[in-house]
């Protein structure tokens, strides 16, 4: 007896009348585009380690258009842990990756590229980080999840804040 097998189903199968399917974001190749490893107190501060060093984390995130539809989103991380007053590593890493979005309103193109795409990739970034700074010779440093939306949010409210600065002011002080 033969048994017959369907493809399986998903949700957005049964769905597909009532709701329309999120937009597709193809992420065609994630790659390092720089990097950066110091560890410029080797090997004295191995020897003076107690404790976690203080690590200062920045995320940014930036975008470049390559063909219609197609972009580069590049995430940069860095990351500068120090002993006291003793540096223990600087690391930068730039990552990028390549994608294409189909089906994205003009409107939701910027924070798909901005909030999703670096949701997508940073995992990958974050583990390359732990891997070189564990190979440095100190812990793997585990960057927290980081709140692109609440980035994205913070950086139009700077803009628009920018904007009324170069705007007149309409009130006036007697």
């Amino acid at each position: 007896m033969t048994e017959e097998s369907s493809p399986p189903t998903t949700a957005q199968d049964g769905a597909a009348g009532d709701q329309a399917a999120p937009p597709p974001i193809t992420i065609d190749v994630q790659y390092i585009k720089d990097f950066s490893f110091e560890n410029p107190n080797a090997p004295v501060v191995y020897t003076e380690i107690q404790g976690a060093p203080q690590v200062d984390v920045n995320v940014n995130v930036g975008v470049q258009p390559l063909a219609e539809a197609t972009f580069e989103v590049v995430l940069t991380l860095q990351a500068h842990a120090k002993y006291g007053d003793k540096t223990a590593f600087l690391a930068e890493l730039v990552y990028g990756a390549v994608t294409r979005l189909a089906g994205v309103p003009q409107d939701a193109v910027e924070p798909v590229l901005l909030i999703e795409v670096p949701r997508l990739i940073f995992p990958f970034a974050r583990a390359t980080l732990a891997d070189v700074t564990q190979n440095g010779g100190y812990p793997p440093l585990l960057i927290n999840p980081v709140d692109f939306a609440g980035m994205y949010r913070n950086q139009k409210a700077a803009q628009a804040q920018a904007a009324q600065g170069e705007a007149p002011a309409s009130d006036s002080t007697h």
